[in-house]
């Protein structure tokens, strides 16, 4: 199976929507993205971010007051849905429940008039894809909710899309069906390499995950993109910080080359923030350690056990800093400490990340 010819890529080119008489209930304003030929997108934020929306401009289903979407370098912007090659699937599914699961997936290829006798093959192709060749004869009723994703896919597949649209497609599913729709979902873009994906989603785990690159949203605006890695590893950003991942964000001021926290000093490299700058220093929970620092040039915090929570495989212990909750995330504890204890924590220094004022939020640890 390929995409539709010419029509991967999508190009939001300073894309805005608003709502009201006068436009003036901004809700994307001014996006300005790109998602290659064959790259999956995540679009990550909280409610409200623009996420959703922007989503809906490629499809079609809202227009923009300002800028352009393209698709496959061709202009859609004026285009009705049916005319976009796109495929869709939205978190509930859509399927209808009169149809059989062959019929539910042949309603988009009849949508778009194709040749009957194809019909049959292209709706065999996609439920082989999906793993739901052997359900083709039942109605969604007779389907359990992954597997009624599945069909949603499927369906989606089978026009042959140069562009796949995801909205929150997984959060109607229990965890470990949701783990097992991540798994297939890499496997399909794995096998069809062509198809551009935009994935809209609130969940971190999902965006790891799936995404070649992850577009952060905020507000209306697009916050930061990246890597995966590069947002997880070297957030620009405390609200990137906060929202890929758990981190301790904690209100440092550079002295020296290193930094000050709760006027004691930490060795963090701190170029590129000027001397006597407030910052915000960002520390991955599952860097820190339990005690003082092994290393001589190491960082050790002292404060107060507020909380242990065991996990599993981990214990999390919130301790108290000066006033500022700090995470630690450590594998299993034989012996773990109890709330009310004093404690140590340590970090290396190049595991910290300095975040220069003004691409900061309110100090503390951020919870996933």
């Amino acid at each position: 199976m390929t995409g539709a010819p010419g029509g991967s890529g999508i190009r939001f080119d300073r894309v805005s929507v608003a709502y009201g008489r006068h436009h003036e209930h901004l809700v994307l304003d001014a996006l300005d993205l790109t998602v290659e030929p064959g790259e999956v997108m995540a679009l990550l934020g909280p409610s409200g971010s623009g996420k959703t929306t922007a989503l809906r401009a490629v499809a079609g289903f809202v227009r923009p007051v300002s800028g352009r979407v393209l698709i496959g370098g061709r202009d859609v912007t004026d285009l009705p849905p049916h005319r976009r090659g796109i495929g869709m699937v939205v978190q509930q599914y859509a399927l209808f429940p009169h149809m059989k699961v062959a019929e539910n997936v042949a309603f988009g290829l009849k949508a778009q008039k194709t040749p009957r006798a194809e019909i049959a093959g292209r709706v065999a192709e996609a439920l082989e894809m999906t793993g739901m060749a052997s359900y083709a004869d039942r109605h969604p009723r007779e389907l359990s909710g992954g597997q009624q994703q599945r069909v949603a896919i499927a369906r989606a597949l089978a026009i042959r899309p140069g562009v796949l649209l995801l909205d929150e497609p997984l959060s109607a599913l229990d965890a470990r069906l949701r783990s097992g729709m991540l798994t297939e979902l890499a496997r399909l873009h794995r096998e069809l390499p062509d198809v551009s994906v935009l994935y809209v989603t609130h969940d971190q785990v999902e965006a790891l995950t799936l995404a070649d690159r992850i577009a952060v949203m905020d507000r209306a605006r697009l916050r930061d993109c990246g890597t995966p890695q590069q947002l997880y590893r070297r957030p620009r950003t405390a609200f990137t910080a906060s929202f890929v991942g758990t981190a301790n964000l904690l209100p440092v001021t550079v002295r020296g080359g290193g930094v000050r926290f709760a006027g004691r000093p930490l060795t963090v490299p701190a170029a590129g923030v000027a001397d006597g700058a407030d910052a915000t220093l960002c520390l991955r929970p599952h860097l820190v350690g339990l005690g003082e620092s092994p290393a001589a040039d190491g960082n050790t915090l002292h404060g107060t056990l507020t909380e242990v929570q065991w996990r599993g495989a981990t214990h999390r212990l919130h301790a108290d800093v000066d006033g500022h909750r700090v995470l630690a995330e450590l594998r299993e504890l034989r012996d773990p400490p109890r709330p009310g204890d004093a404690i140590a924590l340590h970090f290396a220094p190049d595991d910290a990340v300095l975040i220069p004022a003004g691409l900061t939020a309110d100090g503390g640890a951020h919870d996933a």
